[in-house]
């Protein structure tokens, strides 16, 4: 897959507008997970430029950053989808408040993007985001999870990619973060992020835990070696609708 340009579109903030949020129909691929979980490093990997901010310290983006990216390969012609850089969660400066924040700027970005196709229950889908990410750092559960969507709609809003440490399998945090996704109806996959830091059996033994403590297989990736890349394109291709642009 290659890719012809990446720009950045646009911030969604706490209490910020969501105007400039697209609204075109392209696709709209939102990368959530903890915080220092390689969301932006991942970002810049599948760019092959830098388009976020990446930072050893946790929480260091506070803002839902789009960027529209236009790609070749994986089919006829040139096509673009945007790519969604949230706040990750587990984690925030400033204790409650900063975390309240956190919650609040990915609350406004998905309910901004789930009106996009006039999709209703704008008003229930941010309030229970907020429930879920505030539960999520205070280690609190939220409840079972839902069925996964069998295909994603005309009417449905953004695909989510959950990145997950593949070190650390099991934990309470994304088990949380994947319930919520699917009890809102957000078609998401599992990315497992950092699998070149493991042996051949810590990974079988992990990605297996990972499948089982999240209800699907995970795609395992790594920034730094580029392995799973290719994949990970052909599964956001796969989930673009076609006829666009």
């Amino acid at each position: 897959m290659k890719v012809i340009a990446a720009e950045f579109v646009t911030s969604a903030a706490a209490g910020g507008s969501t105007e400039g949020i697209p609204r075109d129909g392209l696709l709209q691929v939102a990368v959530a997970g903890r915080s220092n979980v390689g969301k932006s490093t991942l970002l810049n990997a599948l760019c092959r430029r830098k388009i976020a901010r990446t930072s050893a310290a946790p929480g260091k983006t506070r803002l839902a950053n789009v960027f529209r990216i236009t790609i070749e390969g994986g089919g006829p012609g040139r096509r673009s989808l945007y790519l969604v850089d949230l706040p990750g969660y587990g984690y925030a400066r400033g204790g409650a408040d900063a975390a309240a924040e956190l919650a609040t700027v990915s609350e406004a970005y998905f309910a901004a993007a789930r009106t996009r196709r006039g999709s209703g229950a704008v008003g229930n889908a941010g309030q229970e985001f907020s429930l879920a990410a505030d539960a999520v750092t205070a280690g609190e559960g939220i409840g079972p999870a839902g069925k996964r969507p069998a295909s994603r709609g005309a009417d449905q809003g953004p695909v989510a990619l959950l990145l997950v440490d593949a070190r650390h399998p099991g934990l309470e945090s994304d088990i949380q973060a994947a319930h919520w996704f699917s009890s809102m109806q957000v078609d998401h996959r599992i990315v497992a992020t950092k699998i070149d830091k493991l042996s051949r059996g810590e990974r079988a033994r992990n990605l297996k835990a990972l499948e089982h403590s999240l209800g699907m297989p995970p795609l395992p990736v790594s920034a730094a070696n580029g392995e799973g890349l290719d994949a990970l394109w052909k599964m956001i291709v796969s989930l673009a609708r076609t006829g666009h642009a």
